[in-house]
């Protein structure tokens, strides 16, 4: 715990840093706000104290100009606090775009192995939701730190000219307000903490339910579920409005300091008082009037910086709970040095791929996946994975990937270690067609194009035309640019795989991944789709998936994950071809 909040303290310390400079405006213009309040408090007081002291006084030349000065006063007021405002905004927006580019290159640089230790929900909450609430440090809580000393101090200075007690008095209670922050921003923090922890299950759980929500409605328990969802949604709803109990306190601290401070400054005048009941001269009247009102007036002006930081400490704490949640993102490129990324050998043909004596649970009290397990795919072999569910096909499939790491062995990819390169690396290397393809809404070229932004219309046409794409592509009403929703809403399922085929053509990587792509499709369609993949694999390393049916789709070794002989790892990982045709047993 103690280290945690070190990391804490360091990553706010750093932020703040940072944050200083965007922030400078906004402290400029709270400063100028200050000093015009001031002004305005002189204006009010002089023309209530003209009042006071009687009808002569009231008809005072002066008295216009006053009311001129106070008008002229309020409008610059008004502007200097607009000003703040868009100044903040910018500041605000400046250090969530500079945040939210760290953690994704964060989450880049994790790759997908980080996905194992962290939920995708929570990273989507810690990148969207998290660092928008955010904006508050930014742009509430750093010129706030700077403006609840700076502006106090100079109001606390210009009411000493006028009355030394009074501003005495206005610092003395001042300084009991750190004090109640303190004690209340303690519970804020924890609170804060506690919301961010029950609004991520609370995603975690709905964003589980509807990928699963097919099983769940065929096993009848929707409303056992929506049930769970429920108790989520109200456990962060508790923790919110905590966090609203915390803060309605913080700022009652404040109000009490304050009516403290006026109660005391309105003893103290008591002679002003005796003198505006029993007469005077209408000068000293209006001198010692205006002095007291001047002195109450700005009292409130006195505890306004102090009132706003007590609504930023929200946004501290908030700030505390991110650096927590950031903790865990991988360090900066530069704490790892390109030289330790693992560069894999590449062959015009493919890379070459061996497994050895790879051991991988999901669940130690179930056993391991895959148990020593050895086998090599030579450079632009092609090598079939066949057996049951559950034999471990996927499993594999995901190690090359990189999203698990083996518990033991190795990965060896060019004859370099997987677990060993830089994420960016893995990805070049890597092409994957899975069962349903990922697709994003946009258009279709957008789609096709994600593999390789810069590809130019040549690269396009031919990937195109060797996923035959081009079959349907004039039916869509605008062609490359017809609009498709997410996961390929508008596509049918045969088209939505060419898609796909035709992105992994364009990237043109070694090494390609079929994870069942032609599950869930008719025969027909499935015939086309798998000649559309002999275009694509000509020239790589290709690894399947798929039950016995369909590995007699293309030449090659395969590799039965469902037979037992008794002699884990009978195949030492080597990067020579294996006989056409013959199976692998592990």
């Amino acid at each position: 715990m103690s280290g945690d909040k070190m990391v804490m303290r360091a990553w706010t310390r750093a932020q703040s840093r940072l944050g200083r400079r965007p922030a400078m405006p906004v402290v400029a213009c709270g400063m100028l706000a200050g000093l015009v309040a001031v002004g305005q408090a002189w204006c009010v007081a002089s023309i209530l104290a003209r009042g006071l002291a009687g009808p002569a006084s009231a008809r005072w030349p002066g008295a216009g100009l006053l009311l001129a000065a106070l008008a002229g006063l309020a409008a610059v007021r008004a502007l200097l606090m607009a000003g703040g405002d868009m100044a903040a905004a910018r500041a605000g927006q400046q250090a969530r775009r500079r945040l939210r580019d760290e953690v994704l290159a964060a989450i880049l640089r994790g790759g997908p192995a980080l996905l194992r230790r962290r939920h995708s929900a929570e990273l989507t909450a810690l990148a969207v939701d998290r660092i928008e609430a955010l904006d508050g440090f930014f742009a509430r809580w750093i010129p706030a730190s700077v403006l609840w000393i700076a502006v106090p101090a100079l109001i606390a200075a210009l009411a000493a000219v006028a009355q030394p007690g009074a501003a005495a008095i206005m610092i003395l209670c001042g300084l009991a307000v750190p004090v109640g922050q303190a004690v209340f921003g303690i519970g804020a923090a924890v609170a804060s903490r506690n919301q961010f922890l029950a609004m991520t299950r609370l995603q975690a759980r709905f964003l589980d339910r509807v990928r699963g929500i097919a099983t769940i409605v065929l096993l009848n328990r929707a409303d056992d579920e929506a049930g769970r969802l429920a108790a989520a949604a109200d456990e962060l709803r508790r923790r919110t409005m905590k966090i609203l109990r915390v803060a309605f306190l913080s700022s009652a601290s404040i109000d009490c300091a304050m009516v403290v401070a006026l109660v005391l400054i309105v003893v103290r005048d008591g002679g002003v008082v005796q003198l505006l009941r029993h007469g005077g001269s209408p000068a000293a009247l209006a001198d010692a009037a205006a002095r007291s009102l001047f002195v109450l007036l700005l009292v409130p002006e006195f505890f306004a910086p102090l009132r706003a930081l007590a609504l930023a400490y929200q946004d501290r704490a908030h700030a505390a709970g991110a650096a927590s949640a950031m903790g865990d993102l991988p360090d900066a490129p530069a704490q790892a040095a390109p030289a330790r990324d693992a560069l894999p050998a590449l062959a015009a043909g493919g890379v070459a791929v061996a497994f050895a004596h790879v051991t991988f649970a999901w669940d130690a009290a179930r056993g391991p996946v895959l148990d020593d397990l050895s086998f090599a795919v030579g450079a632009g072999e092609i090598l079939t994975l066949v057996g049951p569910s559950g034999a471990g096909k996927s499993t594999i499939i995901e190690m090359l990937l990189g999203f698990i790491v083996p518990d033991s062995g190795q990965v060896l990819v060019g004859g370099a270690d997987l677990a060993a390169m830089a994420p960016a690396t893995q990805s070049a290397l890597v092409s994957w067609i899975g069962q349903k393809p990922v697709l994003f809404a946009g258009t279709l070229r957008e789609n096709i194009l994600f593999a390789r932004p810069d590809a130019d219309e040549h690269a396009l046409r031919a990937a195109l035309d060797a996923a035959s794409v081009d079959r349907f592509l004039a039916d869509l009403p605008q062609g490359l640019d017809t609009p498709i929703g997410e996961g390929g809403f508008g596509l049918s399922g045969g088209q939505a795989q060419r898609v796909a085929i035709a992105r992994a053509y364009l990237k043109d990587a070694k090494l390609l991944l079929l994870d069942e792509p032609t599950a869930h499709l008719d025969p027909e369609t499935e015939g086309e789709i798998l000649a559309s993949l002999r275009v694509l694999a000509r020239g790589r390393t290709v690894i399947l998936s798929s039950h016995a049916a369909g590995a007699r789709a293309f030449a090659g070794p395969c590799l039965d994950l469902g037979l037992d002989l008794g002699q884990p790892g009978a195949l030492a990982p080597r990067p020579v071809p294996v006989e056409e045709g013959r199976h692998v047993h592990v």
